[in-house]
């Protein structure tokens, strides 16, 4: 199909998909200068009958949609219209589509399973108090980042498949994810979208849809049947507690349904009973010719349009080095790891000894096991020593006290009020090093970032002794 050159203030660049009535656009705003998804109905494919209210409805919902701001929602910019055609501008994500993940057989672990319901929750649990109800949930409306975040696509917006719509334009989904009053035309609330969230999940823990065969079959079961217990497809996965989480969402009447996105997160969690990581796993995500996470390209395209101005790193590190470092960590922890790099950075110039202080701020054992992989991976020469010590010596300890356990411990969870969790590999790597308690409580010192710190660090540790 011929491009059109553009629409409204828009540059036309390529096309991502289309559909019945429609087609995504890849689009330009030369304004902002930032690359948009461009949504856009074709109005001569439309009858006259439909016309009015499809209309009508595509530009109040993208309205609706318009007001929402999430880091888990795809941001829409701009509703535009002539003659001809009605589009919606929104964010660019760069990802795969749930749907893509299933097509490829893709099967995820217990932990992807939870981070993708979690994430996905999240951002239902927002638009529902924003008064926003999807409607249309399903997996190819939940994009996985190449970060490993979840974005969910299309919040409140017509959609451009026809078999998304009765001839009245009443009942909108997708057959199979539709809750039994979409089907009946009794109206879409919150329940209606947590019903979806339950197939989607169902689907991630077997590989499979709880209601299959043709649109009119999986209607009258959707409505009438009960779908077969997870456990009994996946026993590896799904254990009979998830059994019992499925069975609420996917009840046939909507009070017997959770009553909010966040109650169907916490009893997620609550099955599971396991740290959640905020990200899906490096090993599960489809990552074809994108070398870095998407908030991390934007920050470097920061960097440049400020003028080329980069962070030095600390004292004896290479900023490459420090750089991939950061990239490794952010996938699950996002935009802190810079923080966390820098600051772990700060206590050592080895790099093995950076990556088991970095792994101590992440929340289980698969992330730190993850983490600590990367290390294979890592590009460029091992840092350099610094040939001045950037830190000042801590100063002999005169006191002869020997250190004890609980000096050890109170040092620790002491440190932690300043640096995080990270504060207790400081405490071994001190301990091992220091004879004496006031020598160890002097060292800790040193992980501190100012005089006051360390002093009121200090204080805080001679109360008592």
């Amino acid at each position: 199909m011929s491009l059109p050159e553009r629409l409204g203030k828009y540059s036309i660049v390529d096309v991502l998909g289309t559909g019945a009535m429609g087609v995504v656009y890849k689009a330009f705003d030369p304004h902002i200068r930032r690359t948009v998804a461009l949504k856009a109905i074709r109005k001569e494919l439309i009858n006259d009958d439909d016309a009015h209210s499809l209309i009508a409805r595509f530009k109040n919902e993208a309205q609706a949609a318009g007001r929402l701001s999430h880091p888990g929602i795809v941001s829409v910019y701009e509703y535009g219209e002539d003659e001809t055609i009605a589009f919606i501008a929104m964010e660019y994500v760069q990802g795969k589509g749930l749907r893509e993940y299933f097509r490829r057989g893709t099967r995820f672990g217990l932990g992807d399973v939870v981070s993708v319901m979690t994430q996905l929750l999240d951002a239902l649990a927002y638009a529902h108090d924003e008064g926003v109800i999807h409607r249309d949930i399903k997996p190819a409306n939940l994009i996985i980042m190449n970060s490993g975040k979840v974005k969910v696509a299309d919040f409140g917006i017509a959609h451009l498949d026809s078999s998304m719509l009765t001839h009245t334009g009443v009942i909108m989904g997708t057959p199979g994810y539709m809750a039994p009053e979409q089907y009946t035309g009794t109206g879409a609330d919150r329940r209606s979208d947590i019903f979806s969230a339950g197939v989607v999940l169902y689907q991630l823990l077997t590989g499979e849809k709880p209601f299959k065969g043709a649109t009119e079959t999986v209607a009258y079961k959707i409505c009438h049947e009960l779908h077969q217990p997870p456990s009994q497809l996946a026993a590896e996965l799904a254990s009979t507690q998830f059994d019992m989480v499925v069975a609420k969402a996917l009840a046939k009447k909507p009070e017997d349904r959770y009553r909010s996105a966040a109650e169907f997160r916490s009893a997620i969690m609550a099955a599971y009973s396991e740290p959640v990581s905020p990200v899906v796993s490096e090993e599960t995500i489809i990552d074809e010719g994108s070398v870095a996470p998407l908030h991390l390209d934007r920050a470097r395209a920061t960097d440049s349009a400020a003028g080329g101005a980069v962070t030095q790193p600390p004292p004896g590190w290479q900023a490459e080095v420090l750089t991939q470092i950061e990239q490794h960590l952010a996938r699950y922890l996002g935009p802190m790891a810079k923080v966390i790099t820098k600051r772990g950075a700060r206590s050592t110039t080895d790099v093995d000894t950076l990556y088991l202080l970095l792994a101590e701020s992440l929340t289980t054992t698969q992330e730190k096991a993850a983490f600590l992989a990367t290390r294979s991976k890592l590009a460029g020469t091992a840092p350099a020593a610094s040939t001045t010590d950037p830190k000042p010596k801590p100063t002999d300890a005169t006191g002869t006290q020997p250190l004890t356990p609980q000096d050890a411990e109170r040092g620790a969870r002491e440190l932690a009020v300043y640096v995080g969790p990270i504060a207790r590999i400081f405490a071994k790597k001190a301990a091992a090093a220091a004879p004496t308690r006031d020598r160890f409580y002097a060292l800790l010192a040193e992980h501190l970032s100012t005089d006051q710190e360390k002093q009121r660090f200090l204080r805080t540790m001679s109360v008592g002794h």
